[in-house]
C-alpha cells in the first residue's frame, strides 16, 4: 500500500493515556472530572510548549540557500493574507456610498456580507476537491486568479447583481488562500508559531490599511475604482505565487481520491496530505503516517466537543467585530452626522485590533485568559452601552476603537485555548475547522444587524451587539 506524507502529528500510534489499571484510551477522551480540574489549571501553563511539548525543531541545521527559499516562500503567503485583510477592509468606508449609489435599504444592503461569507464557505467546500487534484502551487495561483476576476467585476461599478457577484467570488478566493496559507504554515518544523502569528498580524495590517484608501475613494464620483488598486494588488499577488512556488504541490503526491473526507472541514484538511514538494525546498523535514490516521483525524475533529464550543466562540466573536468594522461608518454618518471622513473610524478599530494583539500580551497573562475574557467582554460591553446611550461623534469613536483594542486578543486566545485542549495530533484539523466555521459569524450578525437596522433604524446597532457579545463569553465559558 503506498504511503502518503503527512502532518507529522498524524502518528501511526495515538498517544495513548495509561489509567490505574492499566487500560488505555486517547489523550483526546478526557474524563469530565478531569476536564474540569485541566479547565482550573489551563491558565496557570505558561506556554502551549509546555502542555503538549514542542513540536518545532530547536536546531536549525538547513543550508543558507534552504533559509532564503523559506523566507521567499512566508513572504509569499504573507502578501496572500495582506490582500484578503485588504479586501474584508475595504468594505465599511464604502458601504455608505455603495447604499447612496444604489439606493438601497439596510436588508439588501447587508447581502454584501452574506455574498462574501457565501463566496467564503463555497470555496471551503472547493477546497476539499481542488487541492488534491491540483496541489499546492496550482490552487494558489488558481484562486489569485479568481480575486482578480472579482476586481474585475467591481472596477466599472456594475448593477448591484452582479457587484453582489463580484464579493462571492472574492470570497471564494480568499478561502482557497487562505486555507494554502494556514496549511503551508502550520507544516512548518523551524519557527511555526511566531511565523503563525506573523502570518495574522499580515492580515490585520491589510484591515487597517485599506479604510485609509477606501475613505478616499467612497468621496469620489468614480469610487468604485478602489477596486482598481485592488486589482493591481491581485495581480501581484498572482506573479508572486506563480514565481515563488511554480505550480507545485507541497509534496509531489497528492490524496487518493477514495481517502477524501466529506465536504465538512473546510481549511487545511487537505493540507495536511500534501506537505514537502514546496517545503522541502525550504529545509522543512517532513514525516509519514498511515491512511488510517489520516480518517481517524478527521473523525476525531468532528467528535470533538472542545472543537466545536471554540468554533462557535470564533464565530460569535468574529460576527461581532465584523458587525462593528463593517457598521460603523455608517452609523457614524447617518445617526450621529459624521462627514465622509467617519471612514478612518473603521481603520480605529482595525488598528485598534492589530495593537491589541501586541500590546495586551503581557496583562492577558497576568490575568489568565478566561478571566481576560470575562473582563474585556464586560468593558466591550460598557463601551458599547455608552457609544449607544450618549449621542457624541468623538466619543462614540474614541470608544469603538477601544472595543476593537479589546476585541483583538480574543482570536489569538481561543486558539491558544485550543492547543492546550487539545492533543498535538488533532490541533491543525481541529484549527481549520474552527476557522472556517468561524466565518459563518461574520456574515450572519452583520447582516442581522442589517434587518433589524431596516425595521427600527441603525440606532439598533449597538443593543444587537451587546446580545451577541454575551453570548460570545457564555460559549467561552463551556469551552
Amino acid at each position: 500500500m503506498q504511503r502518503v506524507p503527512s502532518h507529522p502529528d498524524l502518528l501511526l500510534l495515538y498517544p495513548m493515556d495509561f489509567g490505574e489499571e492499566g487500560h488505555t484510551q486517547p489523550l483526546g477522551s478526557i474524563h469530565e472530572d478531569q476536564k474540569q480540574e485541566l479547565d482550573q489549571k489551563v491558565d496557570e501553563v505558561a506556554t502551549p510548549e509546555e502542555a503538549r511539548g514542542s513540536q518545532e525543531q530547536k536546531v536549525d541545521l538547513r543550508s543558507r540557500q534552504e533559509k532564503k527559499t523559506s523566507s521567499v516562500q512566508f513572504f509569499a503567503v504573507c502578501w496572500t493574507l495582506i490582500l484578503g485583510g485588504w479586501n474584508d477592509g475595504s468594505t465599511g468606508p464604502l458601504l455608505p456610498r455603495i447604499q447612496e449609489v444604489y439606493n438601497l435599504n439596510y436588508i439588501v444592503l447587508s447581502l454584501v456580507f452574506i455574498f462574501a461569507c457565501g463566496g467564503f464557505m463555497i470555496g471551503s467546500v472547493a477546497n476539499m476537491y481542488i487541492t488534491p487534484r491540483l496541489g499546492f502551487g496550482k490552487t494558489l495561483v488558481l484562486a489569485s486568479l479568481l480575486q482578480i476576476l472579482a476586481y474585475c467585476l467591481q472596477a466599472p461599478a456594475p448593477p448591484f447583481g452582479v457587484f453582489l457577484l463580484g464579493y462571492a467570488i472574492a470570497g471564494a478566493s480568499f478561502s482557497l488562500q487562505d486555507a494554502q496559507a494556514n496549511g503551508f504554515v502550520a507544516n512548518l518544523k523551524h519557527h511555526a508559531k511566531s511565523k503563525m502569528g506573523i502570518l495574522h498580524a499580515c492580515y490585520g495590517f491589510g484591515l487597517f490599511a485599506a479604510p485609509f484608501v477606501s475613505t478616499q475613494f467612497a468621496q469620489r464620483r468614480k469610487w468604485s475604482y478602489h477596486f482598481l488598486i485592488s486589482l493591481g494588488m491581485a495581480i501581484s499577488n498572482t506573479v508572486t505565487q506563480t514565481v515563488v512556488f511554480r505550480f507545485k504541490s507541497l509534496n509531489g503526491e497528492r490524496l487518493p481520491m477514495s481517502l477524501c473526507p466529506p465536504p465538512l472541514l473546510t481549511i487545511q484538511w487537505t493540507l495536511l496530505v500534501t506537505q514537502s514538494e514546496c517545503l522541502v525546498l525550504g529545509g522543512e523535514p517532513q514525516t509519514e503516517s498511515s491512511e488510517d490516521s489520516e480518517v481517524s483525524l478527521f473523525k476525531h475533529v468532528m467528535r470533538s466537543r472542545t472543537t466545536h464550543s471554540i468554533a462557535f466562540f470564533i464565530s460569535a466573536h468574529l460576527g461581532v467585530a465584523a458587525a462593528l468594522g463593517g457598521w460603523i461608518v455608517t452609523y457614524i454618518v447617518r445617526v450621529r452626522g459624521g462627514g465622509p471622513s467617519a471612514g478612518y473610524i473603521s481603520a480605529g478599530v482595525s488598528g485598534g485590533a492589530m495593537l491589541g494583539r501586541v500590546a495586551l500580551l503581557r496583562l492577558n497573562k497576568m490575568l489568565g485568559e478566561r478571566n481576560a475574557v470575562f473582563i474585556y467582554s464586560v468593558i466591550c460591553v460598557g463601551l458599547e452601552i455608552t457609544a449607544w446611550r450618549v449621542p457624541s461623534l468623538v466619543g462614540d469613536a474614541v470608544a469603538v476603537c477601544f472595543v476593537g483594542l479589546l476585541l483583538g486578543p480574543m482570536y489569538p486566545m481561543a486558539m491558544n485555548r485550543a492547543s492546550r485542549l487539545l492533543p498535538g495530533w488533532m490541533l491543525t484539523g481541529s484549527i481549520g475547522w474552527i476557522a472556517g466555521f468561524g466565518q459563518t459569524g461574520s456574515a450572519l450578525v452583520p447582516f442581522i444587524t442589517g434587518v433589524v437596522s431596516n425595521k427600527y433604524g441603525l440606532e439598533s446597532l449597538f443593543p444587537v451587539q451587546v446580545p451577541f457579545q454575551l453570548f460570545c463569553y457564555s460559549i467561552w465559558l463551556n469551552a
